[in-house]
């Protein structure tokens, strides 16, 4: 009596058709399961996949369907050229997000070794990205979260050259300006060229915080548990002693929360108040100048 035919182990072109992924997602998955570059997926799309790399796919692909991002999946994230970490301490850094970088660029491009302060950082992409557009920058950055710091320290360690002029990004623990305590806020040393930040800004009833990605980032990070603009006003009516004359802050926020946003600096005094859009035409990012 003869054995009957066994299946042949399907192969990388075949495993990826059959993927209830989007294509994008299946061959990021596929490619990080056999530590392959992505283009090798087509130039080796007719090699067969032994079980053990099946398996870890088939884990990969698991996880997404159940609905946690590829970022944390894969555990990087590409931001402003860099491939940050990325794991479930942290927001996932975001394309719109790199407007608040080239917003920041622009504004100090003029100074020599600018003084960046970054409030909430998370991964530290605004922070880094800052830092190594201008390795003159003096960049100071705080989080609350001792876990977050961990993720952005490593991801400055892994990204930026240690021989840089501004030297190394100062990471602070603490709550907004509560992480500069222990010194005069009228210190130079503490007076920055610009501020920037990311904060939480979604309103607690927003469905999105319960859709996507978002279910599993970290929810600190996204809202503020109230109208989506408390950690703004703070961030705002707290920025004057740590800006120089003639400094920055732009503060990204959400959709709908520009003219909101306006009225704040405005009435703090700040000069020059405009909002920018991102990509997508939405004013995602707003600022003005301490006069």
């Amino acid at each position: 009596m003869t054995a009957g035919p066994t299946s042949a182990a399907p192969t990388v072109t075949a495993v990826l058709r059959a993927c209830p992924l989007a294509p994008l997602e299946a061959r990021v998955l596929l490619a990080h399961a056999l530590g392959w570059r992505r283009t090798e997926l087509i130039t080796r799309g007719g090699e067969s996949l032994d079980p053990n790399a099946l398996a870890a796919f088939r884990m990969l692909e698991a996880r997404r369907v159940a609905g946690e991002p590829i970022a944390q999946i894969v555990g990087v994230r590409e931001f402003y050229g860099l491939e940050f970490d990325v794991t479930p301490d942290v927001l996932i850094p975001r394309p719109e997000t790199e407007l608040l970088v080239e917003t920041a660029l622009a504004a100090i491009e003029s100074i020599p070794r600018p003084r960046v302060l970054d409030l909430g950082t998370g991964s530290g992409a605004i922070a880094v990205a800052i830092a190594s557009a201008r390795p003159d920058a003096r960049v100071w950055a705080v989080d609350r979260s001792g876990a977050a710091l961990a993720v952005a320290a490593r991801n400055a360690a892994k990204l930026l050259d240690p021989g840089r002029p501004g030297g190394p990004i100062a990471w602070m623990a603490g709550d907004w300006y509560g992480a500069l305590d222990g010194a005069s806020p009228a210190s130079p040393a503490l007076q920055f060229d610009i501020i920037v930040t990311n904060p939480p800004y979604i309103a607690s009833g927003d469905p999105h915080l319960d859709e996507g990605d978002l279910r599993f980032e970290p929810r600190g990070a996204l809202t503020d548990e109230s109208d989506g603009l408390t950690a703004i006003r703070s961030i705002v009516l707290g920025s004057g002693p740590f800006l120089a004359i003639g400094a920055s802050l732009w503060i990204e926020h959400g959709y709908d929360q520009a003219a909101s946003v306006r009225a704040l600096l405005m009435a703090a005094g700040f000069a020059d108040v405009r909002s920018l859009q991102d990509l997508a035409g939405i004013e995602r990012t707003t600022g003005g100048r301490r006069v």
